[in-house]
């Protein structure tokens, strides 16, 4: 007669520990809980190439576009070089948004209290186009951001029913036998490690996307300065000239 020992460390050892045969092996909450996370991770990385490709793309526009503009920065038409670009481009966006702003209020600079006004409606305008597609840029990071406070947690609870499913098979099986627990317990930390492969790259990449998108929102407000001096050079022109033909 065989003995019962022996016989469940046989079925134990049957059990295989690759990645797929501990998914497959796992009971259904565990496996649910993997599949979540699996998820999740794709998602995450799909964000993380995504922004870092496009801001990758949007650095090497802007150093293009900062290069264009040394000679001097049209205001009341938008430069050539900014027109060739992707309309989507925070740079264009922004210069645009300035610009229209500048062409609709050309009458109101005849005095010097509306040439301010002017400058600060245009300060505005580029601030609040500079916000918009500051936020775009970000969408999808809080998900990043979730991803990482949240996967290692719900991995420790695929862990945690795991641990309490082989703990009762252990009872019933009356077996204490190692080789009889391992591959239960295999299963359950798998799910831990599912959530700190998931985690560990949405929490770094986050600080890293979200670094780059601040430098890269100081770029975008440098422009806006640009800007705005030669707006203001341009009405302090206008100024002079006005108050010599009004002498």
């Amino acid at each position: 007669m065989a003995d019962p020992i022996d016989a469940a460390a046989a079925a134990a050892a049957s059990h295989g520990l690759s990645p797929i045969e501990l998914f497959s092996q796992s009971d259904t909450i565990v496996k649910s809980v993997m599949i979540i996370l699996i998820l999740a991770s794709a998602w995450g990385w799909a964000v993380i190439f995504d922004k870092l490709i496009r801001l990758h793309l949007l650095q090497k526009r802007a150093d293009k576009l900062i290069a264009s503009i040394q000679a001097g920065l049209p205001i009341a038409s938008v430069a050539e070089s900014f027109q060739q670009a992707a309309g989507t481009d925070p740079f264009v966006t922004v210069y645009k948004a300035m610009v229209e702003e500048h062409s609709r209020s050309a009458e109101l600079t005849q005095s010097e209290g509306q040439r301010d006004s002017l400058q600060e409606r245009v300060h505005r305008v580029g601030q609040l186009a500079s916000i918009n597609a500051l936020d775009h840029l970000q969408s999808r990071l809080p998900g990043l951001a979730t991803i990482g406070a949240v996967a290692p947690f719900v991995g420790l609870f695929g862990t945690v029913w795991g641990i309490m499913t082989s703990f009762q098979g252990i009872a019933a099986s009356n077996n204490t036998s190692l080789a009889v627990v391992a591959p239960g317990i295999a299963e359950a930390l798998f799910a831990t490690a599912l959530g700190l492969v998931a985690a560990i790259p949405a929490v770094v990449f986050y600080n890293r996307i979200g670094a780059d998108i601040g430098r890269y929102g100081k770029r975008l407000n440098a422009f806006i300065g640009v800007f705005e001096v030669e707006l203001s050079r341009q009405l302090s022109k206008k100024g002079d000239r006005n108050g010599l033909r009004a002498a």
